[in-house]
């Protein structure tokens, strides 16, 4: 409770500290079940809740930043503790990203709009007009699928960082053989495609709406991407090597995870992994 509510609130200043804070709290659930894992989530939130008045003088803020950075994670957890696979976790997050943007979209079919106008207050006084215009103009149509890629990222991080903890306590080696097995149904990727075709052949709002959920399928398919790519480099005599150079390319060069996620997409007809194997 303790590690949970403080971390959120540094994670106020540095962002990343809060895939520790939500991992406390999947931890707890995937180990001790929903009905702790909630116990922990309420006790965490009175304690911020509490430090953020005294310390920030605003508890309304740390109240909300707490339930979206805990409950989320906690219901993927019992899906994960209760399904026991990795990937249908994964989905279950992606969806609620799907539903987020479709809600967002429900309650103001204008949020390029309301995106530009928050873009526009982060631009340099100095900077070049025409060209920072053009760029927000394009840019506030998929802010939406955008952040909800990267709250989704932000989640199954937590996620997978709890599931580690677990496995490192009573089930060593669990989280890789479980990490690298991910994958996902041909139907489901016959849906992404569908999605990705109504996007491109739609447009106005239609067109918009796709186009974000596509991102948010973007991450699904880069953790398979990643699965796959991993088990292929690890098969090779530098594996050591590769793996590790691997990772640290998607990390300094976020456009590699565009092929990473158009292999985890033919993955799911290809079966890559079976290949390499053999």
């Amino acid at each position: 409770m303790l590690v949970a509510s403080t971390l959120a609130l540094v994670s106020l200043v540095m962002p990343p500290v809060s895939i520790v804070s939500s991992a406390s709290v999947a931890l707890v659930t995937l180990r001790r079940g929903a009905v702790e894992g909630l116990i922990v989530l309420t006790c965490s939130t009175a304690i911020a809740v509490v430090l953020g008045f005294f310390l920030l003088g605003n508890y309304q803020f740390v109240l909300l930043y707490g339930m979206v950075l805990w409950i989320p994670v906690w219901l993927i957890s019992i899906i994960l503790r209760e399904g026991r696979y990795l990937s249908l976790a994964i989905e279950v997050a992606v969806l609620l990203g799907v539903l987020g943007v479709i809600g967002c979209y429900l309650y103001n079919a204008e949020m390029a709009t309301i995106w530009k106008g928050v873009l526009s207050q982060m631009v340099p006084p100095n900077a070049p007009v025409e060209d920072i215009q053009h760029t927000l103009d394009v840019l506030s149509h998929y802010m939406t699928g955008i952040v909800a890629a990267a709250s989704v990222f932000g989640l199954l991080f937590g996620l997978f960082l709890g599931r580690w903890w677990q496995a490192l306590l009573y089930n060593p080696g669990g989280f890789r053989q479980e990490f690298l097995s991910l994958n996902t149904h041909p139907r489901l990727a016959i849906g992404s495609i569908v999605v990705v075709g109504i996007a491109s052949l739609s447009s106005g709002a239609i067109s918009e709406v796709s186009w974000n959920i596509t991102i948010l399928l973007f991450v699904l398919y880069t953790f398979i991407g990643t699965a796959v790519l991993h088990t292929l480099f690890a098969s090779m005599k530098m594996g050591r090597y590769a793996v590790p150079m691997f990772y640290i390319t998607l990390f300094l060069i976020p456009h590699a995870m565009l092929p990473v996620a158009l292999v985890g997409l033919s993955d799911t007809w290809m079966n890559l992994r079976n290949k390499i194997s053999n």
